[in-house]
């Protein structure tokens, strides 16, 4: 039988666990039941925007989601070969649109410049819910990125100037010497520069999926798209929502 074995050390005491992994396939949980579906007519609102803001408020207010900010953002190279990870959302708006910042020399910062086609997961696993973004990013302006990089605590100001992010070092050291060596130079007052190569990044999104999912594994998945130019919308499948979004439901 295949098994992880974890020794947890808590002194003074310590004590293994065997987790078996001989049937991962098994590995199931309920999630909502048919009288909590959700389809059309229980959006909140027919702007997405808005839709999605209830959305992340009752994740806000789920005390198991430690951040309910942080999502996937997936982007990919002008040859297509694609790379995800997770960052922090910093605000949304209708006329921003996602917003998160980064180092402007990392992998993600390089594909979004070479493909700025991107897509972000937000996953709330307590409420069975998740939000699927697609769009294309802009720079957002350097008066909004220095606002919110003095904003942050200040010793994530100087690891922002410390760190050369997704490039090779020798060792953690190395990380750690750079912090001191800034840290002494600027003191406990003196204001820290934000560098040139860090920035935000404002998502414009084209597509937003809501997913909820039901135990019968037949999800609930509802789609504001923007509509293509000269298209003939079909009203039997598809509704008109605001500020010229439309939406439709997707089979699960």
């Amino acid at each position: 039988m295949l098994g992880i074995v974890r020794t947890i050390i808590h002194a003074p005491y310590s004590f293994v666990i065997v987790r078996a992994m001989s049937d991962i396939s098994s590995l199931r949980h309920p999630y909502h039941e048919k009288e909590g579906h959700f389809d059309v007519n229980n959006l909140h609102s027919r702007n997405p925007f808005k839709q999605f803001e209830k959305w992340f408020q009752e994740a806000r207010d789920v005390e198991q989601i430690l951040e309910p900010n942080a999502m996937s953002v997936a982007t990919a190279s002008k040859s297509g070969v694609p790379s995800v990870r997770i960052v922090l959302m910093k605000a949304f708006s209708e006329e921003r649109g996602i917003t998160f910042y980064t180092n402007y020399g990392s992998r993600k910062a390089k594909e979004l410049d070479e493909n700025p086609n991107c897509s972000l997961m937000f996953y709330w696993e307590p409420l069975r819910r998740s939000v699927r973004i697609e769009g294309r990013v802009v720079k957002a302006s350097k008066s909004d990125s220095e606002e919110y990089f003095h904003s942050r605590p200040r010793d994530s100001q100087i690891s922002a100037c410390v760190s050369n992010q997704s490039q090779v070092i020798p060792n953690r050291a190395y990380l750690d010497d750079k912090h001191v060596k800034i840290q002494k130079k600027v003191g406990d007052d003196k204001p820290i520069q934000m560098p040139d190569y860090w920035g935000g990044y404002d998502i414009k999104a084209s597509i937003f999926e809501f997913w909820q999912g039901q135990t019968n594994r037949l999800h609930d998945r509802i789609v504001f798209r923007r509509p293509l130019a000269e298209e003939k919308i079909n009203a039997d499948t598809t509704a008109v929502g605001e500020n010229g979004w439309v939406i439709e439901r997707l089979s699960s």
